[in-house]
């Protein structure tokens, strides 16, 4: 426990710290919950990307063998530019996909493969979901520290500031209550000798 004064200014700085703990508490509180409920969303979102992004890869192994034939992809389809927004979830700043802008051929249907065209479509899926996981785990990444410093900080509070708080009033309440009780009984104790003066003399 920190060494504290016994003063009567303490007391006040003591209450006073206390009152703000108290006060900024439930704030942190309701702000843990948010994030909480913000993170299970979030994973499950991640869930269902997986999932979507497992599927795609199971409709890929069926062209596997097909991509075997030597094609220049990026000379069909490439990636111009992924744009990215700044989103906040409870004051964090996360972010947010805004979109994707891919430069694409078209291929002469005489010349390329038939299934050229419908495995662009495929690639160019998988390069959006790719992306779109890439800012979700960022975002889980995000929340979940976050959430960690807002858990470590609502129970620094709960635990250690409000009772030390609580404790150092105790302590300085009785500190002072015996220092008034000492005070009381010496002026008994002058008085009493001052009577007892006059009663001599």
């Amino acid at each position: 426990m920190a060494t504290i004064k016994h003063t009567k200014n303490e007391l006040k700085a003591q209450r006073e710290a206390l009152k703000r703990f108290q006060r900024y508490l439930p704030t942190l509180q309701l702000k843990k919950q948010q994030l909480q409920l913000e993170v299970r969303q979030l994973e499950a979102t991640l869930e269902l990307a997986r999932a979507a992004e497992q599927q795609d890869r199971a409709e890929l192994a069926k062209w596997v063998r097909l991509f075997a034939e030597p094609v220049e992809w990026k000379d069909w389809l490439s990636v111009r530019d992924v744009r990215l927004g700044q989103g906040n979830i409870a004051g964090v700043a996360i972010p947010v996909l805004a979109g994707v802008d891919f430069s694409r051929q078209v291929p002469d249907l005489f010349t390329t493969p038939a299934w050229l065209d419908d495995a662009l479509d495929m690639l160019q899926r998988r390069i959006r979901r790719r992306l779109e996981l890439q800012v979700l785990e960022e975002q889980l990444r995000r929340l979940a520290a976050e959430l960690r410093t807002t858990s470590q900080r609502v129970n620094l509070f709960e635990k250690v500031k409000i009772p030390e708080a609580r404790e150092h009033i105790r302590v300085i309440r009785i500190f002072l209550g015996d220092q008034m009780t000492a005070g009381v009984a010496r002026s008994k104790m002058a008085k009493a000798k001052a009577v007892e003066q006059l009663t001599a003399t």
